[in-house]
């Protein structure tokens, strides 16, 4: 497995068995990477009299039950069962491992609970030597819920009729190698099964989670009490009402990184409810700014942004001053906000900008970034042509301000095609030919800078026939 660790799964309870084909019509290399995906699938799960209990039945000539449900009430001796798995080889009688499993391990003997969800994880090449469907049928009626996961090209007809409904939900087609892709859906789904019943957590985040129970009262039938208490000082308990109407309820203001004993209290004035519990264990607390980024950069401003932005962030001070130097501003930005403009910089300048976010309770978090504003671009001036021939003008201007780079003169000719021409920083003339008379021809030059174009400035020339010579018409 190679997807690392994943986040616990807990609050839930239900039997959960895996038939897994073992027959010879699957290679050892087909064979290990099942055994991976199984191990991967189960990994986040809590196991236990009172979790999740897993059992495994062999797909061969004759069923074979690699271990029983109540066998193994640990993770860690869980997926150390999985991996010492050994591939039986044999024919692939599936039907009959149906028909053993409905009667041997979703039985007590095999350790099954009778009051909890049960799941059926099928994975299978797609092809099998006797008949599937009355066994599977069977298990159905037992209230048990079906997943297939084919990694051949079994029959998707005969497949989807053995799934549970719908089957776009319970029946996955991946090939072999690919198996990680599902990996989380499947468990998703499972867990849609297994915490139906029970009081579980949702949307969990560093200050608070949702809980979700079934339904079990009404406005009329009774009330809900929620108590809660970090784990390792019970004496702090809390205690929530929720109407009998309710299904969920969101506790807040809660310490990061914590894990909470929770009761849901049915208050019922027609049946006894047990209580149901769940621990939940809240995220580590989200830091901000975990991330700074400087945009629009121009010759006097940029733009800061950070994220996440934080209900835990009163506000934002952005400090910012040239390196090297001491002398720094300050601009203060309320904490719903994820950005600003820094405004009135010095053009060509490397600044040192510090994002700082004040927490409500006092703590502060830094993050800076290097930010350089641009070179101030110039406009050229005076841009003049001479008339060197019938077709040919010489166009010339005066230096543009700053550490120009060289200037970009480019014609747009009225007839012909267009032309650009690069020069020197040193040279400030060009000759530009081809230029029919009757035409009007645009001209315009462009000083270039280390980060940026300059400001172009541009002319509307039209070549007059004959001796008339040509006029200049100014133009942006």
């Amino acid at each position: 497995p190679c997807l690392g660790p994943q986040p616990s799964v807990s609050n839930s309870e239900g039997d959960l068995l895996f038939l897994l084909d073992s027959s010879g019509s699957v290679s050892y290399y087909e064979f290990s990477r099942v055994k991976e995906f199984m191990w991967d699938l189960v990994q986040p799960f809590t196991f236990g009299p009172k979790d999740v209990q897993a059992g495994i039945i062999h797909i061969s000539t004759t069923p074979t039950m690699e271990f029983p449900f109540d066998r193994y009430h640990s993770s860690g001796s869980l997926q150390q069962a999985i991996r010492d798995t050994q591939q039986l080889m044999g024919d692939t009688n599936t039907g009959k491992a149906l028909s053993y499993a409905k009667e041997k391990l979703f039985s007590g003997e095999a350790g099954a609970r009778p009051d909890v969800p049960k799941v059926l994880v099928w994975v299978t090449d797609g092809f099998s030597t006797d008949d599937i469907s009355e066994p599977m049928q069977l298990l159905k009626d037992m209230g048990v819920t079906v997943f297939i996961v084919s990694t051949g090209r079994g029959n998707y007809l005969e497949l989807s009729a053995a799934a549970s409904q719908p089957p776009e939900k319970h029946l996955h087609f991946v090939d072999v190698d690919d198996l990680t892709i599902i990996t989380k859906e499947l468990r998703d789904s499972i867990l849609d099964v297994i915490q139906a019943n029970r009081l579980h957590a949702v949307d969990i985040s560093s200050s608070s989670f949702r809980l979700v129970w079934p339904k079990l009262l009404s406005q009329e039938t009774g009330y809900y009490t929620l108590e809660y208490a970090p784990v390792d000082d019970l004496a702090r308990k809390r205690t929530s009402q929720a109407s009998g109407a309710q299904t969920s309820f969101t506790l807040s203001n809660l310490a990061p990184e914590t894990t909470y004993e929770v009761a849901l209290i049915p208050e019922s004035n027609v049946h006894y409810f047990p209580p149901q519990t769940a621990r939940v264990t809240t995220l580590a607390e989200e830091i901000s700014p975990a991330q700074v980024f400087i945009s629009e950069s121009g010759p006097h401003s940029f733009h800061v942004s950070w994220a996440p932005t934080l209900d835990s962030v009163v506000s934002y001070q952005v400090l910012y001053g040239p390196l090297p130097g001491n002398s720094v501003k300050l601009l203060e930005v309320g904490g719903e906000h994820n950005g600003t403009m820094v405004e009135n910089l010095a053009a060509n300048t490397t600044y040192l900008v510090t994002v700082t976010a004040i927490y409500r309770s006092g703590k502060e978090r830094s993050l800076s970034a290097k930010a350089c504003t641009q070179e101030e671009g110039s406009k050229v001036r005076h841009l003049r042509f001479e008339d060197m021939g019938p077709t040919t003008l010489k166009a010339s201007w005066d230096s543009a301000d700053g550490k120009v780079l060289g200037y970009r003169v480019r014609c747009r000719r009225q007839t012909g095609p267009s032309s650009i021409i690069s020069v020197s920083p040193q040279v400030h003339s060009v000759l530009l030919t081809d230029l029919p008379a009757g035409t009007t021809n645009k001209v315009c030059v462009k000083p270039m800078y280390k980060n940026q174009a300059g400001k172009g400035l541009c002319r509307m020339v039209h070549m007059q026939p004959g001796e008339l010579g040509f006029k200049v018409q100014s133009w942006g």
